[in-house]
C-alpha cells in the first residue's frame, strides 16, 4: 500500500506521537512511511505497532521489526519498563494508540469517505469502489478485508492526508461491534450490500443481524447519505434506522421498480456481464469484467455510492469493465495437468448460503471442455447456528440447477450435504479439507472446471494452494473469473 501519494511521508514521528499520546524514547526516525502490525511484511521506514492479539503478543516481534529497519516501534509502558534500548513510541496500550492515530488521520483529511457493510458482497463492493474512485483521484482503501477492530483503525492510520477518497469495509460478528468503528471512519456515504442469515450463531435472529448492520449509520457525517438494498425485505427497517441516525439522503438499489438505481437488464456470460441500469434517472449500459448476477447487483450500489461521493457516473461505469476477481474471491486460473489442463476457480476466502448459490451459478455458466466436468469442492459454512445442518443439506438443489457433476465435501457440517447428494454426484467426503486433497487431485482430468469454496475456518485456502503448487499455471487471455 503506498503511504505517500506526492512524495510526502505518511506521518512525521512528532505528529504520530502527538496523535497517539505517546512519549518518544531512543532515536526514532523523523518520519514514518507507513504503519505495520506484522514484522514479517514490514518494510524499512515503517512504524511497527506491537498489538497484543489472541494468538500472539506483538511485543515478541519488536526486535525483528527494528532489525528490519522499522522507523520506530509503538510499545506499551509495561513492556518498555524492561525493554532493551531501541527507538520507541511508548503508550499505555498500542491498540488504543492505533485507534487514536486513525481518528487523527480521519480528522486531517478532506477526503470523501465511503464505508461498506453487509452480509455478502462487502469486500468485492469495497474493491470495486476503490477501483472506480481511483479513476477520479487519490483513493485510499485497505489491500485486504481489514474490517474489524484492528483492521479499521489500521487502515485509517495509513490514510495519507492528501487522499481525495477513502473506502472502508466494516464487518461484525456480534451486536455493538460496528458502532465504534463507524464513528472512527465517519463516512460521508454508508453502503449496506445485502442482509442474510449470516452470524446467526452469535446474533440469534435475522432481525438482530439487520440491526447490527444498521449500526453503520451511527457514524455518518452530517449531510451524508445511505445506500440500501431495495429488494431486501428489510429495506424499510434499514431506512428507518438511517433516518433515526439523522440521514436524510437515502438511495436504494435493486430490481424493485422504486429503486433509485434500478437493474433493467443483465446479460450473463462465463467471462463477464453486461448491465443496463437506470441510475437516478439516467440510463447507463456497462460491462463488468467479472461474471455473476450478484456482482451485477452489487455494481448498482457501487455506482450509487461513487456518484454520491462526487465521481463522474460515466467514468465509474467504464472503470467497472476492467475489474477482475482476486485470490480467494473468484480468481480463475488454468492449471496444467500431465495431459491437458483444468480450470481452477478460487472461492476459498469465505462462504455462506447466499454466496454459495451465487458461486454455483457462476460455475454453471462455465462450459467445461470436452469430457470435462463441473466440480465443486466445498468446506463448512460456519456461524449458521441451529439451522446449519439444514442449510448445508439445502445446497443440493442449487448444485443441481448449476449442472455440477461432482461434489467433494469437507467438514462435519458439509457431511449433511454429502448424505443428501445423489450417489452419482458424490466425489468424496473427509472430515477436513487437508484430508480431502488427495481425493480431489486423484480425480482431476483435462477439461474439468473446479471451484473451491468454504468459510475461512474450514481451511479451504490451503487446499487451493496445494492445487496451485502441484499444477503450474498456464498463461491464458482470460486470467480471471469472478464469483461471490
Amino acid at each position: 500500500m503506498p503511504s505517500n501519494s506526492e512524495g510526502h511521508p505518511l506521518w512525521t514521528t512528532e505528529a504520530l506521537a502527538r496523535a497517539m499520546g505517546a512519549r518518544s524514547v531512543g532515536t526514532p526516525a523523523k518520519v514514518v512511511t507507513d504503519i505495520s502490525i506484522d514484522s514479517r511484511t514490514l518494510e524499512p521506514g515503517e512504524a511497527y505497532v506491537a498489538i497484543k492479539g489472541l494468538a500472539h503478543d506483538g511485543h515478541g516481534f519488536v526486535a525483528a521489526a527494528l532489525d528490519k529497519g522499522a522507523a520506530l516501534a509503538v510499545v506499551s509502558e509495561d513492556w518498555a519498563a524492561t525493554a532493551p534500548a531501541g527507538r520507541y513510541l511508548i503508550v499505555a496500550d498500542p491498540l488504543k494508540a492505533l485507534e487514536k492515530a486513525g481518528i487523527a488521520a480521519r480528522a486531517r483529511t478532506a477526503a470523501r469517505i465511503v464505508a461498506v457493510t453487509g452480509s455478502v458482497g462487502k469486500t468485492s463492493s469495497k474493491e470495486a469502489l476503490a477501483h472506480v474512485l481511483a479513476r477520479e483521484g487519490r483513493t485510499h482503501a485497505p489491500p485486504k478485508s481489514f474490517n474489524n477492530h484492528i483492521g479499521v483503525p489500521l487502515t485509517l492510520a495509513r490514510m495519507p492526508a492528501t487522499s481525495q477518497f477513502g473506502v472502508f469495509e466494516i464487518g461484525m460478528n456480534h451486536s455493538g461491534e460496528i458502532t465504534p468503528l463507524t464513528r472512527m471512519v465517519r463516512p460521508d456515504v454508508a453502503v449496506v450490500t445485502t442482509i442474510e442469515a449470516v452470524h446467526l450463531e452469535n446474533l440469534g435472529s435475522i432481525e438482530a443481524i439487520v440491526d447490527a448492520k444498521a449500526e453503520i449509520f451511527a457514524g455518518v457525517e452530517h449531510g451524508g447519505a445511505a445506500v440500501l438494498p431495495r429488494d431486501s425485505r428489510f429495506f424499510d427497517r434499514l431506512a428507518r434506522a438511517a433516518r433515526a441516525a439523522g440521514i436524510d439522503t437515502i438511495l436504494s438499489f435493486g430490481e424493485h421498480e422504486e429503486a433509485d438505481v434500478r437493474l433493467l437488464r443483465v446479460s450473463l456470460s462465463a467471462q463477464c456481464s453486461t448491465v443496463h441500469a437506470r441510475v437516478m434517472g439516467q440510463e447507463v449500459t456497462y460491462k463488468l469484467g467479472s461474471p455473476g448476477r450478484h456482482l451485477a447487483m452489487n455494481s448498482l450500489a457501487v455506482l450509487a455510492a461513487a456518484k454520491l461521493a462526487g465521481a463522474d457516473l460515466a467514468i465509474a461505469a467504464i472503470a467497472l469493465s476492467d475489474m477482475r476477481a482476486v485470490s480467494g474471491r473468484g480468481e480463475r486460473s488454468q492449471r496444467r495437468l500431465p495431459h491437458g489442463s483444468f480450470t481452477l476457480l478460487d472461492e476459498s476466502y469465505n462462504a455462506n448460503p447466499v454466496s454459495m448459490r451465487a458461486a454455483f451459478a457462476v460455475l454453471g455458466a462455465v462450459k467445461p471442455a470436452p469430457k470435462g466436468r463441473r466440480i465443486a469442492v466445498l468446506g463448512d459454512m460456519l456461524e449458521l447456528g441451529a439451522e446449519g445442518e439444514a442449510l448445508h443439506a439445502g445446497l443440493v438443489g442449487p448444485l443441481a440447477d448449476a449442472h455440477v457433476d461432482l461434489v467433494f465435501c469437507a467438514g462435519p457440517l458439509m457431511e449433511n450435504l454429502w448424505k443428501a447428494l445423489p450417489v452419482g454426484r458424490r466425489g468424496a467426503y473427509a472430515p477436513t479439507a487437508a484430508e480431502l486433497e488427495s481425493e480431489v487431485i486423484r480425480t482431476l482430468r483435462s477439461g474439468d472446471i473446479v471451484m473451491v469454496k468454504g468459510s475461512r475456518g474450514s481451511r479451504m485456502a490451503p487446499l487451493v494452494e496445494t492445487l496451485k503448487a502441484k499444477f503450474p499455471a498456464e498463461v491464458t487471455d482470460d486470467a480471471h473469473l469472478g464469483a461471490a
